[in-house]
């Protein structure tokens, strides 16, 4: 067991084990737990939850967990989707559990892609949001949600039922974008990310330059009300200087917008990138944990050199289908030593 032990105030030996959530893996065999020492993040609760099927958020969010939690001090909660079976993880396959640690969470970061999850563990979903607290969403999370019935439906890709406020789902209600389509071919086009010169002095773009993506581009045209940070060259390559496509226009990648009117908290971050091999750039990794501390209102937190360096051994795999790594448990990435997800 990994943990740390410090005298209390009155020469009592206390023993923490918050480095690994020891129990966590017991009582909810979905999650992992991180919790820093110190830093500006200090008593306050982000939850991250995986479920997609190709772009491997089960490897981006922990590496995103681990910063949030050794450089910044917040406690981080990593939810990923299971094989019910023998608990390993398993990409998208609707099982989930301990979502009730959304009570106390002060931030939601999603990383999911057409998810059922079941109804026990939606109601804890519709609840945080109920509250009105800040969203982060990556990738295929304005599309995250697929399957669900009754009064979970409206969450659904591409929605048109009775709740017009919802329509097409959670990607455009919350997030303020649903599916629409790609718009550049994976594995072969990558993008360099544009700032927005009129968002230049925006927190979330503090420190943050050369910015490029491996994933193929998404179409994307965010909801009246939004912010673009952030806008797409597709490349012709998958490098930083292979040259623009010609046929391609650029087009927003990442944005900021308020969920709920009136709620100055209700703090949304969307990004149509987010891949386990986009956040090895500097760049791009930097402008994501700038939004996490700008999600919780920590403005002033942001800082153009802030750490960002990954926690631990992360070397991802190529996205795609199928191509998650087998035969790992949640509880085999606990710690901030162990690699995320394969071997040192």
């Amino acid at each position: 067991m990994v943990g740390c032990c410090r005298w209390g105030a009155m020469g009592s030996l206390l023993l923490t084990c918050s480095v690994l959530g020891v129990g966590a893996s017991a009582a909810h065999p979905n999650r992992v737990v991180w919790e820093g020492d110190q830093g500006p993040g200090k008593g306050k609760h982000i939850v991250f939850i995986a479920g997609d099927h190709e772009y491997r958020g089960e490897e981006s969010l922990p590496a995103l967990a681990r910063i949030m939690a050794r450089h910044y001090g917040f406690k981080c909660s990593f939810f990923v989707t299971t094989d019910p079976n023998d608990g390993t993880i398993k990409p998208g396959s609707n099982h989930i559990t301990g979502l009730e640690a959304l009570k106390t969470a002060d931030l939601m970061v999603l990383f999911t892609r057409f998810q059922a999850f079941s109804d026990d563990q939606m109601q804890h979903i519709e609840d945080y949001l109920a509250t009105g607290k800040p969203v982060m969403g990556l990738r295929t999370t304005t599309h995250g949600f697929q399957g669900l019935k009754g009064k979970f439906a409206k969450y659904n890709d591409g929605y048109r039922g009775p709740v017009k406020e919802w329509k097409a789902g959670f990607g455009e209600a919350i997030l303020g974008e649903h599916w629409v389509g790609h718009y550049g071919r994976n594995h072969r086009q990558s993008s360099r990310l544009q700032l927005e010169k009129t968002q230049a002095q925006h927190p979330i773009l503090r420190g943050v330059k050369d910015v490029h993506t491996q994933c193929g581009g998404y179409n994307a045209h965010p909801r009246e009300g939004s912010i673009v940070l952030a806008r797409g060259q597709i490349l012709n390559g998958m490098k930083f200087d292979d040259p623009p496509d010609p046929t391609k226009e650029v087009l927003p990648v990442c944005w900021i917008r308020h969920y709920r009117t009136g709620n100055p908290k209700s703090r949304v971050f969307a990004t149509t990138h987010g891949a386990s091999e986009d956040i090895l750039n500097e760049g791009f990794r930097r402008m994501l944990i700038n939004a996490h501390l700008w999600c919780l209102g920590m403005d002033d937190a942001i800082a153009a050199d802030n750490k960002v360096a990954f926690v631990g051994p992360y070397n991802p795999v190529t996205f795609n289908f199928g191509g998650y790594r087998k035969g790992v448990k949640p509880s085999d990435i606990e710690g901030f030593d162990t690699p995320i997800l394969g071997k040192r």
